[in-house]
């Protein structure tokens, strides 16, 4: 098996909007905001080269959307998929898997895109089974209000009528082992419904893609929870659940959104779970 980083595109959020509730004096210290009062994300995803699969964990935003749409997030710096497949000798077309954590635009936009002529839409990785779970899927494709903006047609209907969507089991307890993809997952509903956490054993450690459960490193305390998390207090249990989790069994936590952290570790202390050590991903996967 290999890992590989695939960045694609930046973008800014409201520093008030991902920390909820925690004042701007604290999480400030590790996030800083512009004038806007916008913080740095990112929309890392995660390439694994498994024999013959080659699953992309993500997809980010896309490009299909309108530029008033994309002026709203504040777009920034030149990375995206392609170049940053290319980077590692692939092409969009090799991509025998994609899994989608959950379906909000800024993970699986990228999944789908404009037909040749614009007239409609098509899937972007032409090749490719795309992965969601039964249950996120019904949430997704019947929206409550306070998600709705978050869940475009466009990004999700595409996949199923390409034929292309599968879904993977549902587990018994918050851990699926050993998935149809090989890894196992962490299912967490206090951001969505049914949100996945892969799990993914390399090389002797345990890779976790860790989605909007741990958007950045500035997360860590249990209090900062985003204020786009629909059932908040749920997601204090989970993320303490699973960060116990990772401060006993030192897993190393891949961080989708931390435009400046990209895998760190966590270890308790009289305060909590607090942050270990930060690595890039050249250090863990090479």
């Amino acid at each position: 098996m290999k890992l590989y980083p695939i960045e694609s595109g930046n973008f800014k959020l409201d520093g008030g909007a991902m920390f909820g509730v925690v004042p701007k004096s604290l999480w400030q210290r590790t996030n800083p905001a512009d004038s806007n009062n916008m913080i740095d994300i990112a929309a890392r995803c995660l390439l694994i080269e498994n024999g013959n699969k080659l699953i992309l964990v993500d997809t980010g935003m896309g490009n299909k959307q309108s530029d008033k749409f994309f002026g709203y997030y504040y777009l920034w710096g030149n990375n995206n998929i392609d170049n940053s497949l290319k980077q590692f000798g692939f092409h969009r077309d090799d991509i025998t898997d994609v899994f989608m954590t959950h379906l909000h635009f800024d993970h699986c936009g990228g999944s789908v895109q404009w037909n040749k002529n614009k007239t409609g839409y098509e899937p972007a990785f032409k090749n490719a089974h795309f992965w969601s779970n039964k249950d996120h899927w019904k949430w997704a494709t019947q929206p409550n209000n306070r998600e709705k903006a978050s869940f475009l047609k466009e990004n999700i209907l595409p996949m199923e009528e390409s034929g292309q969507l599968k879904f993977t089991s549902l587990p018994d307890t918050d851990i699926l082992k050993n998935s149809e993809l090989g890894f196992d997952l962490f299912f967490a509903n206090g951001h969505t419904d049914k949100q996945m956490i892969p799990m993914i054993n390399y090389k002797g450690k345990t890779i976790c893609f860790m989605a909007d459960l741990l958007p950045t490193a500035g997360h860590i305390p249990l209090p900062f929870v985003m204020g786009y998390d629909t059932r908040p207090l749920l997601t204090l249990d989970e993320k303490e659940k699973f960060l116990n989790l990772a401060a006993n069994n030192n897993y190393y936590l891949f961080l989708e959104h931390d435009a400046h952290n990209e895998i760190i570790t966590v270890k308790h202390t009289d305060k909590g779970v607090r942050l270990n050590n930060v690595y890039t991903c050249d250090e863990i996967f090479n």
